[in-house]
Parts: C-alpha cells; structure tokens; sequence
C-alpha cells in the first residue's frame, strides 16, 4: 500500500512539474505583440 501511495505521489510531482515548466519557460521577453491587434480596421 506504501509503494502504490509513493507512485502515486511521484506521479504528482512529475505531472505538477511539467506543468511548471511549460507555464514557465516562454519567452525572455513575454510573449510577441499580436500584430493584428495593431493594424487598422477596414470598413467596409
């Protein structure tokens, strides 16, 4: 029961620190300006 609780926790951690890094391991800088954001509008 200890070895299957102990697996189990070490599959937390493994998953809880994949996500850690990909949340974490962007850009320097963020994230690039979203270029249509910045371009005007038409109408029309």
């Amino acid at each position: 029961m200890l070895l299957i609780l102990l697996e189990a926790f070490g599959a937390l951690l493994l998953l809880l620190v994949i996500v850690w890094w990909t949340m974490f391991s962007g850009r320097r800088r963020g994230e690039r300006p979203d270029e249509t954001a910045d371009a005007p509008r038409r109408e029309d």
